[in-house]
């Protein structure tokens, strides 16, 4: 649904954009979380979760914590650092944004050996399966639209739009025995602590490892 793309991405790019420009990765590949994921945190039937739809032993790889109690897939900010990682290593390897973007669909390895096969070094005289040969064109589509809606026929106020409330972090180093306990300290409920911290994947942080753990709490 267009509509909902585009309310969340209202919603999220402010959180996206300064981070991509943080770790020098081209502002439009903000439209390549939009195609990753549709800015959900979904899971594929490949198991690739979050935003930037990392598969569990990439994100491990690339240094984040993932088991059934700790996900940082769902970490916004931790993912789009990993992505960013990976995107510019790709960048290096081939020396195009576009050959990075399409490797972050087919990988790495896959797009080395296709311009190697076919003899040639962009992504536009590659011969790719379907979906990775129409990926940059998608997300370069998803720009357009997202950033003409009105153009395209979508009818909004600004007020239909989805914003994330302010947020104070509060850093834990401590075992959670019971998360729901402690949303309540802060004049906040279970599910309001979970949409700000999906990465929290049960009802309490086992942390026996004593890790400093950042937690968001809305600001009412």
């Amino acid at each position: 649904n267009g509509l909902l793309l585009i309310k969340r991405a209202h919603k999220y790019f402010p959180i996206i954009e300064p981070l991509l420009e943080k770790y020098e990765i081209p502002n439009d590949f903000k439209y390549l979380a939009v195609a990753e994921s549709g800015l959900t945190n979904n899971t594929s039937s490949a198991g690739a979760s979050g935003f930037w739809q990392f598969l569990k032993s990439s994100a491990k790889e690339y240094g984040l914590e993932v088991n059934n109690n700790v996900d940082e897939r769902y970490d916004l900010e931790k993912a789009t650092k990993v992505a960013a990682d990976y995107l510019k290593k790709s960048k290096d390897r081939f020396g195009s944004w576009t050959l990075a973007a399409a490797a972050y669909n087919a990988g790495n390895s896959r797009i080395a050996k296709n311009l190697q096969k076919q003899q040639v070094d962009n992504y536009y005289d590659l011969l790719l399966n379907t979906e990775t040969s129409r990926y940059v064109f998608r997300i370069a589509a998803l720009k357009e639209v997202l950033s003409n809606p009105k153009k395209y026929g979508f009818e909004f106020e600004d007020e239909d739009l989805y914003t994330l409330s302010k947020t104070k972090v509060v850093a834990v180093d401590t075992v959670i025995t019971n998360i729901a306990s402690f949303a309540k300290r802060f004049d906040i409920n279970y599910k309001e602590l979970k949409l700000y911290n999906p990465w929290l994947r049960e009802n309490k942080l086992n942390n026996k490892s004593r890790k400093l753990y950042n937690i968001k709490i809305p600001i009412k």
